[in-house]
């Protein structure tokens, strides 16, 4: 679509932001006071990346941040979201803060109010400290507490620059990956013994609502999570049966408590889910105020839909790798043979955003706030041609498309594009590449990727029509 006809479907105050994560560019790993988190250990672990990589390095945004912030002031958008290193503040996961971390991030800061981009926080985008994830991470209740100081000492230090703060990003995935199949940090393969953990992040996340507002900062609190739109693989029953508990680990067990302010209800065949550890999910107790504190928006996170089939994957395969533990599990995650993919194979399916909406909208209504989509993006095979350019066509036309469904939907404040520059992608290392940026990794040099102009275009069209 031409960034034109695409501005002129955009209404004025649509935010149209980048989203990066600490762990994924800072770099500088055990520079000006950071310590190890979880991403760190687990990387060091050989087999646990693809391509033997790790945050040591990523893409060096530490120690390029002008020239970051120059790029990011030409690309022209509206917010940049970024997250905060919770050990490069407080080293130890609690305790004294770190004032090194703190100009850091005031540079970062003070950068984008001069270039005149919002800034957005996230205060934990997966990097727990290591101390903490050693006494047990997010299955210990009291890592709720320390997310909380945590929390209290990003606001006392930011909190009268930051215009939004997110407490979790994709609460979700961290269980699903890290807690219940090993394939991300921390690498425990708990399977359905992971649900513990959730409680405690949905406690760390009201918690961390109080202790921003007791600070109090200036700006706008929510949460973040990955969602998805799920199908059974056929009309069978236990298809539909399996698609419903994806659904409701998926989507519902921290959307319901933090919106409902009570536990999703047990899905479909639940006799069989509660002795895998489901049944203490049935209510939050004392917990629950504090879990549904009100939030000023809901960000939501779609890169694409599920179609889900009985039966453990003989393969192990996940859509972020493949695992042992995944073999355990009773469903299986069924291909879209109808969708283009990328090159993560994630099926392509851009109407699939507004089913997600309306899933959200229609099971929430009044409870859910403005939605701010925090990260939708694609990886390609990029590579830098000869004569020095990076044609990406296919990344221009899947976030054209993603960005056209937001538009129409009254319900979405935003559109934040994964990522900036290419980045240090978990498990797959850097064998994915999400930029509007090209980044060498030998040399850490930038390219703008022809995204990256289409992206500065649509921009400067919206901005034309407003004078």
């Amino acid at each position: 679509m031409d960034a034109v006809d695409l501005a002129a479907q955009l209404r004025p105050d649509f935010v149209l932001g980048v989203a990066t994560s600490a762990a994924q560019i800072e770099g500088a790993a055990a520079e000006d006071g950071r310590t190890p988190s979880t991403w760190d250990a687990f990387a060091a672990v050989p087999g646990n990346i693809r391509d033997a990589t790790s945050p040591t390095v990523a893409v060096d945004a530490y120690h390029h941040t002008a020239d970051d912030l120059a790029l990011m002031k030409d690309l022209g958008v509206n917010a940049s979201r970024f997250s905060l290193s919770w050990t490069r503040l407080l080293p130890d996961g609690r305790g004294p803060v770190n004032p090194k971390g703190v100009t850091y991030y005031d540079r970062v800061i003070d950068g984008l109010l001069e270039a005149g981009i919002r800034p957005v926080v996230t205060l934990f985008h997966w990097d727990t400290p290591a101390p903490i994830e050693e006494r047990g991470g997010w299955l210990r209740r009291d890592t709720a507490d320390r997310f909380a100081e945590f929390a209290a000492a990003a606001g006392e230090a930011f909190g009268d620059r930051v215009a939004d703060w997110i407490t979790l990003n994709e609460p979700a995935t961290v269980i699903l990956d890290g807690y219940a199949l090993g394939v991300h940090a921390p690498g425990r393969a708990k399977l359905f013994g992971a649900i513990g953990a959730i409680r405690n992040m949905l406690r760390g996340h009201g918690l961390a609502v109080d202790a921003l507002r007791a600070v109090p900062v200036k700006g706008r609190i929510g949460i973040t999570n990955v969602h998805t739109p799920v199908t059974p693989a056929t009309d069978s029953k236990d298809d539909a049966d399996a698609a419903d508990l994806f659904d409701f680990i998926h989507n519902r067990l921290f959307a319901d408590s933090v919106l409902f302010g009570k536990a999703a209800e047990l899905p479909r065949g639940s006799k069989g889910i509660e002795r895998l550890g489901l049944k203490f999910l049935s209510r939050l107790g004392r917990d629950a105020a504090v879990i549904s504190r009100p939030l000023d928006f809901y960000g939501l996170n779609y890169y694409f839909p599920s179609r889900v089939a009985a039966g453990a994957d003989p393969s192990g395969s996940t859509p972020d790798g493949e695992t042992e533990a995944m073999k355990d599990v009773p469903f299986t995650l069924a291909k879209f043979p109808e969708y283009p993919t990328t090159g993560f194979d994630w099926p392509i399916a851009p109407h699939a955003l507004g089913d997600t909406i309306d899933m959200m909208v229609n099971r929430y209504g009044d409870k859910l706030p403005r939605i701010l989509i925090t990260e939708g993006g694609a990886s390609f095979p990029d590579v830098v041609g000869a004569d020095g350019t990076v044609d990406d066509s296919d990344r221009i036309d899947y976030l054209a498309q993603h960005l056209a469904v937001a538009a129409a939907r009254p319900e979405v404040d935003g559109y934040f594009i994964w990522t900036f520059l290419d980045n240090w992608e978990w498990a797959a290392g850097f064998t994915q590449r999400f930029g509007l940026v090209h980044v060498d990794l030998d040399t850490q040099a930038r390219t703008p990727k022809k995204s990256f102009g289409w992206v500065r275009d649509l921009q400067r069209a919206r901005r034309a029509a407003r004078r």
